[in-house]
């Protein structure tokens, strides 16, 4: 996705700093140019060495270098991300101020922007720093976080750098087309846990790595989206509405708050089939045997094709074997237009990976296998089949 692509860093005075060398090698990784601009306060955390070493390419600092540094260096740039941004380089771009090479370049340059912002949480909080990021936000800047928790001097609050790997997704998506511009896309992802006492509970080995790829994927490619998922240690990609549930009653409760707004439904979660009539208020003491009734859980699936109207509705199909015609009966029944059936006993295609080997099928009854692939080219070839189906 970034092969070729010409990318200008610009870093500035915070002890954030570091996280971008990361994000550099991430870049570069995936075949970016990436040219680095360094204001005079961060070149005292990391030298540009540092920088220079990571790039192959000479780090540019002072202003007057060359006489038309700020015109030339933007000039084939396709995208510019300043991480970290501190409070004082927002205000300055906010209030068009040019006093170093990096503000200079900002006013010169005419594609898209990322920044992600660096600094105390009381600084972040200061309502002029708030009214400049929307000033920014209004002529097209994206912002990525900052995050919460522990900060530099000590203190906790909202105002970290993003991590590099976020970072990185916001990258890849600013070269992303937006074909999902406008729509809103619910998802479900993850297991779901029924209680059988405060420490046991019924559940599966779903990872949610799949209904997470979906989400990320439909975010890079301009939608809104929510993600609602049962327990799981996967990190909600930057910019999605997450919902953390626990049991199939509350992913159903999530799924029917949040339906109304969306154009598409995207359900991939592995929802416990079965909870326990009764929990039990305390531990239930070791035993010999105990014996437990079950019930039926909600049927999200279910009740969201029935009340779907003109949405788009994907549901998916895990089974021990490549059961087309169960899969099948699924679509039918639940009313879906399309069906993800996988194979949990195929190498590479069971829970807890990062790859699949999906089998799509259409509500036209067209069958399509494909090949083992990481899950976020899954994803995107799931969105790419909801596409052509009709969206309101």
């Amino acid at each position: 996705m970034l092969n070729g692509k010409n990318i200008l860093l610009g870093l500035t005075g915070s002890i954030a700093v570091y996280k971008s060398i990361d994000l550099v090698r991430g870049m570069i990784k995936e075949g970016a140019n990436v040219t680095v601009v360094m204001t005079e306060a961060a070149s005292r955390f990391v030298t540009p060495l540092t920088f220079e070493t990571v790039t192959g390419r000479s780090v540019h600092i002072d202003t007057f270098e060359s006489p038309l540094s700020h015109i030339n260096l933007p000039r084939d740039t396709e995208l510019f991300i300043i991480a970290p941004a501190t409070a004082n380089t927002i205000s300055k771009l906010a209030s068009g101020i040019a006093d170093n090479l990096l503000s200079n370049i900002y006013l010169a340059y005419k594609g898209p922007v990322l920044i992600a912002p660096a600094m105390n949480y009381r600084m972040y909080e200061n309502p002029i720093i708030k009214e400049n990021i929307l000033r920014l936000e209004k002529t097209g800047v994206k912002f990525v976080g900052p995050e919460a928790g522990s900060l530099a001097c000590g203190e906790e609050g909202v105002g970290r750098m993003s991590e590099a790997g976020d970072l990185l997704e916001a990258v890849r998506a600013a070269f992303t087309q937006g074909d999902l511009s406008g729509h809103n896309i619910l998802v479900t992802a993850g297991p779901t846990r029924e209680a059988i006492d405060p420490v046991r509970f019924i559940s599966n080995r779903s990872s949610g790595k799949m209904g997470f790829a979906v989400a990320a994927a439909a975010l890079k490619r301009g939608a809104k989206v929510t993600l609602v998922s049962g327990p799981s240690s996967e990190h909600p990609p930057q910019g999605a509405s997450f919902v953390s549930v626990e049991s199939a009653s509350q992913m159903r409760d999530a799924v029917m708050q949040h339906i109304e707004n969306s154009t598409a439904v995207i359900m991939a979660a592995a929802v416990a089939d079965f909870s326990p009539v009764s929990k039990s208020e305390t531990k239930i003491k070791k035993a010999d045997s105990i014996s437990i009734e079950l019930q039926k859980t909600p049927d999200i699936l279910q009740e969201v094709g029935g009340k779907k109207g003109s949405r788009i509705l994907i549901g998916f199909a895990a089974e021990t074997g490549k059961n087309t015609e169960k899969a099948k009966k699924k679509l039918k029944d639940k009313n879906l237009d399309l069906i993800v059936l996988n194979d949990v006993t195929q190498k590479g295609a069971g829970f807890d990976v990062d790859t699949n080997i999906v089998t799509i099928i259409g509500r036209g009854g067209e069958i399509t296998d494909y090949p083992l692939m990481k899950k976020m080219d899954v994803a995107n070839i799931i969105i790419d089949r909801m596409l052509q189906l009709k969206m309101r």
